[in-house]
């Protein structure tokens, strides 16, 4: 509006919308204008230059300086350069080079007189396009026309037998220059013979002998047009000449719009020359590489992102591993049977006891035999988690009222609540699952009889050793839960957690965290960080709605991860926990649709992952095996393989199949892969011990 100030990331928003619709015109002038000015008029290249150039020849000195704050001049490099490059992330690398490439290159050499294509163009696209530039003979005839179009070629380049035909027909000549004897056809006797002075074999007709104005640049010319960008090394090598000789000839070329000079392949450290049809087809080339990469990945693929985005194999100490996992709610047997373990690799109990004793990390009931972890200090942020309905009881009400005044160990919890033992436990674990009490160790939650409460043995010494046995339910501090929330917690700080657990956030990613108020509740949150630059919005896998959003560093590795297909049996197997965050079937990814297949994200049951696709999915209890896709033992073998090795490094006590695809397994074609894999045979199932 006239007269009054717009927001800066308003404009940001306005400018970068404008800027996508110029960026169809490649010819836009406001868009090269704009370069010309940032790399001619705002860059002082030449004073740069002459800065370079005094340090390479000691006329400056160059000397470190380590100081508490920037100085004057250093602070408005400083200033300007967050200013310029703030929001310079927001995009992925990949579509950042398909951007760059669109730009008419053409009219930006015009402009600026260079051609620096090194971080743009691809280097399996130069190869591809090589490749097909110089493809191989498949006869004689071929040989030769590939001679009279590409120029000589040296050893290497052509079949043996291909050459000793046409030098037999007198179709084709060997030359010796320097070291290298190059294969030359018939027709070029007078162009090799001006470009490089070798002395023809008599009894050639004479219109092969005519001379040939401009030779060596011709045979310069014609060895551009069959290979991908090449330095003036590179050919004087090939042809035995002096580098200075070809250096004359390239740049003469140059003038004339035949080659190009730049930096044009990745990895190089020199600038190079190009055929321009070359360089256009490698452009073309590249550009279809990048959009493939920024095509939404196959679902598949997010199954091999998570669990490397979750540090799944990867050496990690136990609060590094805890800080993503905050909030989530996870059965009570998952964390130390499976979730910890698998990030944490030598995790010891002790440590997460340890963790809880310390008063950083506090566990919160989320429903019967489910619990969330929370770092202290963050707790207040990102609120509680869902919970059963509090229980309003009279041993309830007792208990409220006994932690109210403070944190009490179990038999001073009794003392104040005046309540019977068993009464009393069985109300306290009612608060516990509502989220309302809690406990400063892990061990009641290792109890296997958490309602069963200690009574007095009346006829037993008191004092026995024997009394010391498994974890008691009663164990530890008691305290309520209440201080730790605030009344409404910070959705951007939930966002963000999201982001970071999940890398790349989707609506059923969100449902199946089970988190209050669903995708809507955090969508307007991460809308905001999309704003400011934290992550991107985009379509990045198929299938799971246009509403995604992810970490910048999560777009890239997901395309990492994207990879060509691979034979089954070179394929990574990996057996995840059903209910793992890290497996994203059931939750971010609809299960397989197979007739008869029944899946589903519960405590005690484990996924196998080949390649990042669910394909064998192991009950509860370990009795039933259920196939995600037609059996077949090309898939079969591996996934089983990896689910013996989990068994036996210790992921469970055994396996016991009874059924396998609802099939009795001894019935089934799969009992000879079991048994092949380290099953043991039996009457009716097959067995697996550590």
């Amino acid at each position: 509006r006239p007269g009054q100030r717009t927001p800066l990331w308003q404009q940001r928003l306005k400018a970068q919308s404008l800027l996508q619709v110029a960026r169809r015109y490649p010819q836009f002038p406001i868009v090269l204008e704009t370069y010309r000015e940032c790399l001619q008029d705002v860059f002082d290249l030449p004073a740069l230059r002459g800065i370079l150039t005094g340090i390479q020849t000691r006329e400056l000195d160059l000397v470190e300086v380590e100081t508490a704050s920037a100085s004057p001049f250093a602070s408005s490099l400083l200033f300007d350069y967050v200013a310029t490059y703030m929001y310079e992330d927001d995009t992925p690398p990949e579509e950042r080079r398909a951007q760059a490439l669109s730009l008419d290159r053409g009219l930006l050499r015009e402009l600026m007189g260079i051609e620096e294509l090194r971080e743009l163009l691809d280097l399996g696209a130069i190869e591809q396009v090589e490749s097909s530039l110089l493809l191989p003979p498949r006869n004689a005839d071929e040989l030769h026309d590939l001679l009279r179009r590409a120029g000589p070629l040296v050893e290497g380049e052509y079949d043996r037998g291909f050459a000793e035909t046409l030098l037999r027909e007198r179709r084709a000549i060997r030359l010796r220059l320097g070291e290298v004897e190059p294969l030359a056809a018939v027709e070029d006797a007078g162009l090799v013979r001006d470009a490089f002075g070798a002395v023809p074999p008599g009894g050639l007709p004479n219109v092969f002998l005519e001379p040939v104005p401009d030779a060596l640049a011709g045979v310069v010319r014609r060895y551009a047009r069959t290979h991908g960008s090449f330095t003036t090394a590179a050919v004087a090598g090939r042809f035995g000449l002096e580098p200075g000789i070809v250096e004359v000839e390239l740049e003469g070329l140059e003038r004339e719009e035949k080659l190009v000079r730049g930096e044009l392949r990745p990895g190089g450290t020199e600038r190079e020359w190009c055929d321009p049809d070359v360089l256009r087809r490698i452009r073309r080339a590249t550009l279809a590489v990048l959009r493939r990469e920024v095509e939404p990945a196959e679902q598949a693929a997010l199954g091999r992102f998570l669990p490397a985005w979750h540090g799944i194999g990867r050496r990690q100490t136990l609060r590094e591993a805890l800080i993503p996992l905050q909030g989530l709610a996870l059965p009570v047997s998952l964390w130390e049977s499976d979730v910890l373990p698998r990030r944490v690799p030598v995790y010891r109990p002790a440590d997460l006891d340890a963790l809880c004793a310390s008063g950083d990390m506090v566990w919160i009931g989320a429903g019967l035999d489910r619990v969330a972890v929370y770092f202290r200090e963050d707790a207040a942020l990102l609120g509680p988690p869902t919970a059963e309905v509090s229980p309003e009881g009279a041993a309830h009400v007792a208990i409220r009222a006994a932690l109210g005044q403070g944190a009490l160990f179990w038999a001073d919890l009794l003392s104040r609540a005046e309540l019977d033992p068993a009464d009393a436990l069985a109300a306290l674990w009612d608060l516990v699952w509502a989220g309302e009490a809690t406990n400063d160790s892990w061990a009641p939650l290792r109890a296997s009889r958490r309602y069963d409460a200690p009574r007095p043995e009346r006829y037993r010494r008191r004092f026995l050793r024997s009394r010391a046995h498994a974890p008691s339910p009663t164990q530890g501090r008691w305290a309520v839960s209440g201080s730790l929330f605030p009344e409404r917690p910070d959705r951007r700080a939930l966002a963000e957690l999201l982001l970071e657990r999940q890398g790349i956030v989707t609506r059923d990613g969100v449902r199946g965290e089970g988190i209050k108020g669903g995708y809507g509740a955090v969508y307007a949150e991460l809308r905001a960080l999309e704003t400011l630059g934290v992550c991107r919005r985009g379509y990045f896998v198929e299938g799971l709605g246009g509403a995604q959003f992810a970490l910048p560093g999560a777009v890239e590795r997901l395309r990492e991860l994207r990879t060509e297909a691979r034979a089954v049996d070179e394929r990574d197997a990996l057996v995840l926990a059903a209910a793992d965050p890290a497996q994203p079937y059931g939750a971010a990814v609809p299960w397989p649709r197979r007739a008869g297949a029944r899946a589903a994200r519960v405590a005690g049951a484990w996924v196998v992952l080949l390649d990042g696709e669910a394909v064998l999915f192991v009950e509860r209890g370990g009795r039933s095996l259920v196939p995600l896709r037609e059996p077949d033992p090309e898939w079969l073998r591996p996934a089983l393989a990896a689910l013996v090795a989990h068994v036996r490094s210790g992921g469970a006590k055994r396996l016991a199949v009874e059924r396998f695809d609802g099939v009795p397994v001894v019935e089934s074609e799969a009992m000879s892969l079991l048994v092949e894999s380290g099953f043991l045979a039996g009457p009716r199932r097959a067995v697996l011990r550590p």
